[in-house]
């Protein structure tokens, strides 16, 4: 291992020094919760009694004063593939909990929506603050006081940040993050985009994009592009929550359960009843998020976790800012090519080396804190080998020291490009952040009138006009948290690629969010403030010209200042937009949601403006 590149040992410390107030009051709090022995012998008897009146045959354990007890928090259901597989692991960590002399129960289930199925609906607009749901339902689960360590059961967009945010306000536990794994290949991303941009054309029916639509997502696991589920995956890897090498096998298998199987045995070892004690808010430090932050830009991943990593960071008191990630992607190099930063999906990326090599190469380019603790031990090393089962079935893992294949996955060395691909964007629009890793060289810098849009679907419609023929930027606004939620905007992606692909310069400035998928569209996203905020995107109208630099780091409408100061918000009715589909209680998030810049998250208030005043 290399000694830490300069760049990284200095944001790093500069994530400590802003943090300090917040991150000893953290570490004070959770230390208070830790104790000896179980848990749940802190209960009177009659609280005890509920704890395991259902417990059948681990009833005695239970009763008894040195027997740990795993809690799990599910996010199955059958609806959504990447955690249909989730179904009878319960069963299964209550069997191999048993055999290490320990017991496990279900300490409750969290919501788990599928971004995919509610792209373009209003169901989106509830999917952001589903994080937040997600995150109070697991301390809901949690409060039980009955728990020695918990394995939390998530993968897809906001469930693995929701469950990581609770974990850290329950940081006395040892926790680990139990994946099940990406389904298998089916119709290749590219074939199956190229369906789409057909049919945003009228050149295929919907039986036709169906049918591509079906052949790609056809199974149980992850959808197999590289956007913010498996990002999750890797962050949970990269950050050391996930057993080594476990992030990528698919559902179903016999290496997948025998994973299952280890990490129910090592939630067990790192107990406080044992010599390992880790708990998760001592685990996850200033070092840990620098790492998740590094992981993202090295594989060129989804711009969600510009908000997720910042919300999770505030809730073990630690302070991120959008600058950090800026800083650390003009150093950390693209070393991964999956779709959409290229052709592969996460199953080529898995056997070319995977997370085993990328940790390794980062490793050993000094690009990666390798002291910091995991679930599975002290430092890094373990990470870059690869799991797989002997001759006797046996786990084992294996050092993975080159790439199968080059045209997915590179070393440090000879990177695909020598930066992260993640900007920060600054101007007199708002701070945002963009994602050039796809993005083609002669479509960085975009300067074209602007076409204002308060809604997706106005946009879409202008476009079925054939009114968008032209090079523009494409404003759509009023998309922000405290506006609507904050949903993804996916819908416009093929538009906006016809229209890139007939040669016109397009790009899309929005305060929404476009995930993973934005690909080869430069798009500024999440601008902030937003325009219901008193955001300067209210002041755009139709023809000013804006400029788009990816380069120069700017995001600027090009009017007089004077005009600019003197111009008035613009409003836009968004009551539609508040009622049906739920959207009506979540009124109260609308209210109380802090901005992009600070993760976009309910929780911590008063930490925000204290982090605002360092």
């Amino acid at each position: 291992m290399s000694t830490l590149h300069p760049v990284i040992a200095e944001v790093t410390q500069r994530i400590i020094e802003r943090s300090r107030p917040t991150r000893s009051a953290y570490l004070a709090r959770i230390d208070e919760a830790c104790g000896k022995g179980v848990y749940r012998h802190r209960l009177g008897c009659s609280n005890l009694a509920h704890a395991f009146a259902a417990s059948g045959s681990d009833k005695v354990a239970l009763r008894g004063t040195v027997t740990p007890n795993v809690g799990i928090v599910t996010s199955y259901n059958d609806m959504l593939s990447a955690h249909q597989p989730y179904e009878p692991y319960p069963e299964q960590i209550r069997q191999a909990a048993r055999l290490v002399g320990a017991v496990a129960q279900v300490a409750g289930g969290v919501p788990a929506m599928c971004d995919g199925v509610t792209q373009g609906r209003a169901g989106m607009e509830l999917s952001l603050f589903s994080r937040e749901v997600i995150a109070m339902a697991t301390a809901v689960a949690l409060s039980h006081d009955t728990y020695d360590a918990v394995l939390m059961l998530g993968i897809c967009d906001k469930i693995v940040p929701g469950l990581l945010t609770a974990a850290l306000s329950f940081g006395h536990l040892p926790t680990i993050f139990v994946p099940a794994g990406p389904m298998v290949s089916g119709l290749s991303n590219d074939k199956k985009s190229k369906v789409r941009q057909a049919y945003a054309e009228g050149k295929a029916t919907r039986e036709e994009l169906l049918e591509a639509e079906s052949a790609a997502y056809h199974a149980p696991g992850t959808c197999t592009f590289y956007g913010t589920a498996n990002s999750n995956q890797m962050l949970m890897e990269i950050m050391g929550l996930h057993l080594p090498g476990a992030s990528f096998v698919t559902p179903n298998t016999l290496l997948r359960d025998a994973l299952t199987r280890a990490a129910v045995y090592r939630a067990v070892a790192i107990t406080a009843l044992g010599q390992e004690y880790t708990p998760i808010g001592h685990l996850v430090d200033e070092r840990t998020i620098v790492n998740g932050v590094i992981g993202l830009h090295a594989t060129g991943g989804s711009t969600n976790h510009l908000l997720h990593l910042v919300a999770v960071a505030r809730a073990a008191g630690i302070i991120l800012t959008l600058e950090d990630f800026d800083a650390l992607s003009a150093v950390v190099p693209l070393l991964a090519r999956v779709y959409p930063n290229g052709s592969a999906d996460v199953n080529h990326f898995h056997q070319s080396g995977g997370m085993p090599f990328l940790i390794g190469s980062l490793l050993d380019a000094g690009l990666l804190h390798g002291d910091v603790r995991t679930v599975w031990g002290e430092g890094m090393a373990p990470y870059r080998r690869m799991p797989a089962l002997d001759a006797d079935g046996k786990l084992v893992w294996n050092e993975v020291t080159a790439s199968s294949n080059l045209d997915v996955l590179r070393p440090a060395a000879e990177p695909f490009r020598a930066d992260g691909g993640l900007r920060v964007l600054k101007g007199n629009l708002g701070l945002s952040v963009i994602k050039v890793s796809s993005v083609p060289a002669d479509c960085m810098v975009v300067e074209a009138p602007a076409v204002i849009f308060n809604d997706q679907e106005e946009m879409l419609a202008a476009f079925n006009r054939g009114e968008l023929e032209r090079d523009l930027v494409a404003v759509v606004r009023f998309q922000g948290p405290k506006a609507i939620g904050m949903p993804e905007l996916h819908k416009l992606t093929p538009p906006l690629g016809v229209l890139q692909s007939r040669g016109f310069h397009v790009a899309l400035v929005t305060d929404g969010r476009m995930s993973g998928a934005s690909g080869k569209i430069p798009a500024a996203i999440h601008v902030t403030p937003e325009a219901i905020d008193a955001g300067p995107l209210g002041k755009l109208r139709d023809g000013d010209v804006v400029r788009l630099d990816a380069v120069a780091g700017t995001l600027e409408a090009k009017v007089d200042p004077a005009e600019w100061a003197a111009r008035p918000q613009a409003v836009a009715d968004l009551s539609a937009h508040h009622s049906g589909m739920g959207r009506e209680l979540f009124a109260m998030m609308r209210n109380a949601v802090g901005g992009a810049d600070t993760g976009v998250t309910v929780f911590g208030t008063r930490d925000r403006h204290h982090a605002a005043d360092l």
